[in-house]
């Protein structure tokens, strides 16, 4: 099996895929990591949520077993080693990304003790809600890409980010970490709103206390209120070390070793969100290696429909050539609008998804020949 062309193994060593929902960046992601190991990397892919399909292909489905012989091996605690076709080169290990693990391993690190430690994994706020914060999932993206580097196990580490509704709510989560760590709002949560009976205190809030904390409770629900105040009191130690991590994690990545491929749909009416993308992560100092528009429909071949007759096949030509049409058009502006910038690749759609590692590993040399087309035009 070839090695990567040195064009693209000169990129950089964590590729980093990112794009709104449903654009297939997590098929992607795992296609070119199986191409990275195939062609002699050690590579990591972690994704979030794979479909049923792309986890049985990554072979971390199920009761399978992982390279060592371990049965059931669960890929949200370690990466799992993938089974590469004959003639590969190089090693592929897969992860299942899982917030709420990372953030335990988190806490592990900065707890000052284990009595700390305890009080805020026992918290009912945190065990019920915490890992489903604004930005809790996106933040723990990155730290665990940050995990994976301060590791120094891997020549290629390709991340698959989280499917967010605003693709850019991924780059922000280590400012937003930071940001509510030094708010007033935190600080106005770490009072001492509560007494040892539970009930609001009557100096925090004088002569409305028990008529708000009545009010509150039918609102909201005083216990959840009180779970809060008492898991930011607990948490208030690992402030520091937590902010200082975020920071570390943002410089990760804007610094040269971390790229950035976007991936889109390439419908006209795409382009508008597809450029903000684009822009805005130059804007912030990210290196944007490439822009793929993935599922584009070829151009049509044979007779117009019109003059098709009345064939039963006809309204189907007419709308595969609609639809090659559009995505041709979409394409062709992307590239004149991104002239200066990132290469545009255009990866057809395929019959189906990938289902076997074989299938993937082509999708991953497909990539990889229309990129390398791009960058040498």
């Amino acid at each position: 099996m070839s090695g990567i062309d040195p064009i693209l193994r000169a990129l950089p060593e964590r590729l980093v895929f990112v794009g709104s929902g449903g654009v297939g960046k997590t098929t992607l992601a795992a296609a070119m990591a199986a191409r990275y190991a195939a062609g002699g990397e050690r590579t990591l892919v972690m994704t979030f949520d794979p479909s049923l399909r792309l986890k049985d292909t990554l072979g971390i489905g199920g009761d399978r077993a992982d390279r060592s012989g371990a049965a059931g091996a669960d890929a949200r605690d370690r990466q799992v080693a993938v089974a590469l076709p004959e003639g590969a080169q190089g090693e592929l290990y897969a992860h299942l990304l899982d917030a709420r693990r990372t953030f335990n391993r988190l806490i592990d690190r900065y707890a000052p003790d284990e009595a700390t430690r305890q009080r805020i994994l026992g918290n009912r706020f945190f065990r019920h809600l915490a890992g489903q914060l604004a930005g809790i999932l996106e933040y723990m993206a990155v730290e665990r890409l940050y995990e994976a580097v301060e590791s120094r196990k891997f020549d290629r580490i390709i991340l698959d980010t989280p499917p967010t509704r605003e693709a850019l709510e991924f780059l922000d989560a280590p400012d937003r970490i930071v940001s509510f760590l030094d708010s007033g709002a935190l600080q106005v949560a770490l009072k001492p709103w509560f007494d040892e009976h539970g009930h609001l205190r009557p100096k925090m809030l004088p002569a409305v206390g028990r008529p708000l904390e009545a009010l509150l409770d039918r609102m909201v629900g005083i216990d959840l209120l009180r779970d809060m105040a008492e898991f930011f009191q607990a948490f208030a130690p690992l402030f520091d070390g937590f902010r200082e991590r975020a920071t570390a994690v943002d410089g990760l990545l804007r610094s040269g070793g971390t790229g950035f491929v976007l991936v889109t749909a390439a419908a006209e009416r795409n382009l508008a969100d597809t450029m903000f993308f684009a822009r805005n992560l130059t804007a912030r100092s990210h290196d944007l290696v490439a822009v793929v528009a993935n599922r584009v429909h070829p151009a049509a071949q044979g007779p117009a429909a019109s003059d098709a007759g009345h064939r039963p096949e006809a309204a189907g030509l007419e709308l595969m050539r609609w639809l090659g049409e559009r995505d041709q058009a979409g394409v062709t502006q992307l590239r004149d609008l991104l002239r200066d910038g990132p290469p545009v690749v255009a990866l057809p759609q395929l019959p189906a998804s990938p289902a076997d590692l074989g299938r993937l590993l082509e999708l991953g040399c497909m990539l990889e020949a229309l990129w390398l087309e791009q960058l040498r035009a």
